[in-house]
Order: structure tokens, then C-alpha cells, then sequence
């Protein structure tokens, strides 16, 4: 496929997971990469496209919009931010020495472990 074609696949990955990054606060990780995945990036393909699209803006009318309503706790994002830094540092360091078969292993126990935790003991209030 032509690079047009990729862009408008990339697209559509992006508007999808915009829209649930907005409703939900996720994307990268619960939705551009399994999508990356599912059209055939390798594990590591996929997590390094997805962290070199947040190195834009790409959360900033979200976080506008939130602001907007006082929705944000700034002080645990600031610590989050800095957590943040540190970790994709170690995490994709570890990602280069797994194999891409246990990384996506990995990656759907992640995923289980979320889904469980949601549809069994969802938040109370």
C-alpha cells in the first residue's frame, strides 16, 4: 500500500482512538497499538509508533477542554509526567531485549488484567 493509503489507515486509527482517548483518557496503549498490530506492526513497531505520536501535541485540545470544566488535578499530572519520562525510558529499554511473541503476550495479560478489573469491580461513586 502507497503512503497515501497509509496516512488515511493512520487516520482513521487516530480519529478512532481520539475519540475514546476524549471519553475515556486512553489511546495509545489500549487502542493505536492493538490497531497497529491487527494490520501487522510487530509489537515493538507498534508501541514506538505509538509513543512517537505523543511526542506532538497530540492531547492538548483534550486537556484544554478539561481544563475548561476544572477537571484536571495538575499536581498528580505534573507527578504522572515526570513518572512518565522516567518509565518509557526503562519500558522501551525492556521492550528491546523481549522478543516481540512474549511482548505481545505481555501486553494482552495487560490487557486482560484492565478488562477484568473494569467489568468486575468497576469504581464505586
Amino acid at each position: 500500500m502507497g503512503s497515501v493509503g497509509e496516512v488515511f489507515i493512520g487516520i482513521g486509527i487516530g480519529v478512532f482512538g481520539g475519540v475514546l482517548s476524549g471519553l475515556f483518557g486512553i489511546g495509545g496503549g489500549v487502542v493505536i497499538v492493538p490497531a497497529l498490530v491487527a494490520i501487522g506492526f510487530t509489537q515493538r513497531q507498534a508501541s514506538g509508533t505509538s509513543l512517537a505520536v505523543l511526542l506532538l501535541p497530540v492531547g492538548l485540545l483534550g486537556v484544554i477542554e478539561y481544563a475548561r470544566r476544572h477537571e484536571i488535578r495538575f499536581h498528580y499530572g505534573f507527578g504522572i509526567a515526570i513518572g512518565l519520562t522516567v518509565g518509557v525510558l526503562g519500558g522501551a529499554v525492556l521492550a528491546g531485549r523481549l522478543s516481540n511473541t512474549l511482548l505481545e503476550r505481555l501486553f494482552g495479560l495487560f490487557l486482560a488484567v484492565v478488562a477484568v478489573k473494569f467489568l468486575v469491580f468497576p469504581a464505586r461513586g
